[in-house]
């Protein structure tokens, strides 16, 4: 796939939506949204200083304008029926991927081989590695990186984020655990092999505290690699009063001396984290 000679139809298109109707720049969004649909394309990966995280805007980009160009029609599924812009994806059998009903993946989405989706959602743009999890009413929405081996337990909520396209999406490292509705959203990154407790809530603008030290280390917008994370609330004073406000809370890490498994076994036991 040229993405020398997609990426700048597709920006010139979103810059004057006019030209959609142009074949050149309407195809370049078709190829584009294929090229997601097959795992061509990855709306984030690494490849920044130090293996930060690069968005590729262009791509979120090429998901508005699809939008744009898509009509609204009804499909049909068993005894379902839909009613939307978006297909379903195809090919699972021969991706190697599990969907039981009434879970759907959208046209657009990449998982790869060994995937499994319970009654859950995969949106537009998103990226799910080998081997995860996205158990029952889980979502992954616009764009999210979902890593390799991952558990998003039930009614996990994982947010998409589609504007301002140069945003990053939330992005779910490889190993990590999230507990039963849990919340990750505005483009927080949950580092490799975390475990988030079930009911944690993490936005950009979360307090994430680190209180497994002598003193409090604060963050936002990032868990680091191998942490244990559980819900929290901390004291703030308003003009009515004195309140506790939602933060997480560092409670350890999982060990390194253990492998995955057995590692997230530890930490539910050692540190009584819900899941």
């Amino acid at each position: 796939m040229d993405i020398d000679a997609l990426k700048p139809l597709v920006e010139e298109a979103y810059q004057d939506r006019g030209l959609l109707r142009s074949a050149t720049h309407e195809e370049a969004v078709l190829r584009t949204i294929e090229g997601l649909d097959q795992g061509k394309l990855r709306v984030a990966e690494r490849g920044g200083v130090g293996g930060a995280w690069v968005t590729h805007a262009w791509l979120k980009q090429a998901v508005l304008l699809y939008f744009a160009l898509r009509k609204m029609e009804v499909m049909e599924v068993g005894p379902f029926e839909f009613h939307d812009k978006i297909p379903l994806k195809h090919g699972l059998d021969r991706a190697g991927v599990r969907l039981v009903p009434p879970g759907a993946v959208r046209y657009g989405a990449f998982l790869e081989p060994g995937v499994i989706v319970m009654p859950g959602y995969v949106n537009i743009g998103a990226w799910v590695g080998g081997g995860t999890m996205v158990d029952t009413w889980a979502t992954v929405g616009s764009c999210a990186q979902i890593g390799r081996g991952c558990h998003l337990s039930g009614g996990v909520g994982i947010g998409g984020v589609l504007e301002p396209p140069g945003a990053q999406p939330v992005i779910i490292e490889d190993g990590v655990f999230v507990g039963s509705r849990a919340i990750v959203v505005e483009g927080v990154v949950v580092g490799e092999e975390a475990v988030l407790g079930a009911g944690v809530v993490l936005t950009s603008s979360t307090a994430i505290l680190d209180v497994s030290g002598s003193e409090v280390v604060e963050r936002r917008g990032y868990v680091p690699p191998r942490s244990v994370v559980i819900p929290g609330t901390r004291p703030k004073r308003f003009p009515a009063g004195e309140f506790g406000v939602p933060c997480a809370l560092i409670i350890g890490q999982r060990s390194e001396a253990t492998d995955r498994k057995v590692s997230l076994n530890a930490a539910l036991r050692d540190f009584g984290v819900a899941v």
